[in-house]
């Protein structure tokens, strides 16, 4: 068996991704097992410098704050702001400290660098304005949509006045609350104010839609794309407080689903623009329901590349990663009954592997399920292996 299994793995490029699949899809997802280690984000970097030189991808996609991804992306095409400001501004989650991240948009604004528009790469934040301890206002994005629309349609055709959405949003901490995380009495979710802005949020895009064919002749294609995505971004971000708010049993499992789904809109928007690289956790690009247990209690939810799977089908392709070691988080080398150990003892320093093709030979001797001894590291789910497109394997992630 081990002879038919080295024949499932090959050298990591893009060529080897691409050859896993029928046709380039619109969206090519690539997952990990864990955030913050640089050598898997170095591992992104060079994938997609291939997949932009060899494919034709000119749009990065990565798990951070769509409104914040707008100023990176202001900055690799046009050169916007210095690159510590960008580091420093444009990520959401700490991440803007990644070496790795800090290459990757450097390299996209050298590359862009005297190239006309329709050839520059394009940067884009796809999560929601989000933390673990709790969500930003919608602020930024309701006023960005009202301002957008005030500045082109017939004032009297808007549904409230900004000073009106000013006097219902009121201060920013008031949505910023840490403590309503845990606590849905401390949340701003479900109060008067809250359920009137939800209102005229859905008016404002309503009219949005309404008004296309004028919008799209007096805007730029960005002006447009921006305006839809501040509209999903308050639309979302109302829900996901009204949800915090929640006192019932289904509180936790709403929120993480409203999250992926506002993830799943910001990636179909970002397929319409052209083909796209994208990169998260795997829990978040899978195409089978993602669980986990949060607050004591087991949630199960659709994650975005379930969500955008359904309406893409073909044109969505999702490749997993798993990994062998990650010494310096306790994670040491895997038991050789589970996917990770079988790879270890087999594979090379990282490789592509067929993931229908290794199933099919695993047939009914499925390894064991791996037990991580560290929280922030989820192993491949050896049931899903079938399901995805492709899997990338990295023997031993070091310290950096």
């Amino acid at each position: 068996m081990a002879t038919d299994i080295k024949d499932t793995i090959h050298a990591v490029d893009a060529a080897a991704l691409m050859g896993l699949l029928p046709a380039r899809p619109r969206l090519l997802a690539l997952g990990e097992p864990t955030h913050g280690e640089d050598t898997l984000l170095e591992l992104r970097n060079e994938l997609f410098r291939q997949l932009v030189e060899q494919e034709g991808y000119r749009t990065i996609a990565l798990e951070t704050d769509c409104l914040r991804g707008l100023v990176v992306d202001d900055h690799v095409t046009s050169g916007t702001g210095t690159l510590d400001e960008v580091m420093e501004h444009g990520f959401s989650h700490g991440w803007g400290v990644s070496a790795a991240n800090r290459e990757l948009v450097r390299w996209m604004r050298a590359y862009n660098e005297g190239r006309p528009a329709a050839e520059r790469l394009r940067f884009a934040g796809f999560d929601g304005p989000l933390e673990i301890t709790g969500a930003e206002s919608p602020r930024q994005a309701l006023a960005a949509l009202h301002g957008y629309l005030a500045a082109r349609v017939d004032a009297d055709l808007l549904p409230c006045t900004a000073d009106t959405l000013d006097e219902l949003l009121d201060t920013d901490d008031r949505w910023t609350e840490p403590a309503a995380m845990m606590d849905p009495a401390r949340s701003v979710g479900r109060s008067d104010e809250a359920g009137r802005l939800r209102l005229l949020a859905d008016d404002l895009v309503a009219l949005l839609d309404e008004q296309r064919p004028h919008l799209t002749t007096v805007s730029s294609p960005d002006e447009w794309d921006r305006a839809c995505l501040y509209g999903r971004t308050a639309l979302g971000l109302l829900r996901y407080h009204h949800w915090t708010a929640d006192t019932s049993p289904a509180r936790l499992a709403r929120l993480v689903a409203v999250r992926d789904q506002m993830m799943s809109r910001n990636l179909l928007a970002l397929a319409d623009r052209g083909p796209t690289f994208v990169y998260a956790h795997n829990a978040h690009l899978q195409r089978e329901k993602s669980s986990m247990r949060m607050g004591g209690r087991p949630l199960e939810w659709w994650s975005a590349g379930a969500l955008v799977d359904a309406e893409l089908d073909e044109e969505y392709a999702f490749v997993a990663m798993a990994l062998g070691t990650i010494r310096h988080q306790g994670v040491d080398t895997p038991p050789p009954d589970t996917l990770e150990g079988l790879l270890y003892a087999l594979s090379e320093e990282r490789c592509v592997v067929e993931a229908r093709r290794l199933a099919a030979v695993l047939g009914d001797g499925r390894p064991a399920p791996r037990v991580s001894p560290w929280f922030g590291y989820a192993p491949l789910d050896p049931a899903h292996l079938a399901a995805g497109d492709g899997l990338v394997f990295v023997r031993d992630v070091p310290r950096r």
